[in-house]
């Protein structure tokens, strides 16, 4: 896997890389988005938004060639914070990935299960609409927690695991599509906060950052 190291960022803020941020300005494209819900992706829903050859040649350069959104997704949320690309924004909407450099774009289909990063804090936080998965950065990175999921409508357990945070703070969940899903987390010290997660509209959140563990 060939990543670019990339400088280190606040943990306060998700910041746009300074190469990226012109482009992100002109199609609305934002690391850690803070444009309430406003749905501001492509217009492109599961297909790739740039010609074949010019979508293979953004993933190659950055060693993501024959990859789909989902391991892309793992694949970026998992690597260490200072081996993310610099140069590459790669924003997770609802039903397509966005990934944009300097002059290039192209959106990959979701899969049929919903993504969302979760930052949980305990003192320091920002605000976040669609996660960015190479910039979003949370307070609590590497620790323990306990994470469960249950569909607020049945009541069914979708997730019950112990779960380390990445080292950008952040713990990313696949979660089932079309209904309220009721997230808790819970520390080493048994600190817990509680989120409900909308996982059926195309404007639903993909990065939570307000649970507080208390």
């Amino acid at each position: 896997m060939h990543l670019v190291p990339r400088s280190a960022r606040s943990r306060r803020t998700c910041i746009l890389s300074a190469a990226a941020l012109a482009l992100a300005s002109a199609l609305a494209l934002a690391a850690c988005s803070t444009g309430g819900a406003e749905r501001t992706g492509t217009g492109v829903t599961g297909e790739q938004s740039a010609s074949v050859p010019s979508a293979d040649a953004l993933l190659a350069d950055y060693g993501l060639d024959g990859l789909d959104a989902r391991t892309i997704v793992d694949r970026l949320e998992a690597a260490p914070v200072a081996e993310r690309p610099t140069g590459l924004i790669a924003s997770v909407r609802p039903d397509v990935l966005v990934l944009s450099d300097e002059g290039r774009e192209l959106a990959l289909p979701m899969p049929d299960e919903f993504y969302v990063s979760i930052a949980p804090y305990r003192a320091e936080t920002h605000d976040c609409v669609f996660h960015s998965l190479t910039t979003c950065l949370g307070e609590l990175r590497n620790e323990e927690f306990r994470v469960v999921a249950t569909d607020a409508a049945t009541g069914a357990v979708v997730l019950d695991e112990a779960r380390t945070s990445g080292d950008n703070g952040f713990l990313g969940l696949w979660l089932p599509r079309g209904t309220e899903i009721d997230v808790s987390i819970t520390d080493a010290a048994g600190r817990s906060a509680v989120s409900s997660i909308d996982t059926a509209a195309l404007d639903s959140a993909t990065c939570v950052t307000s649970m507080r563990l208390g």
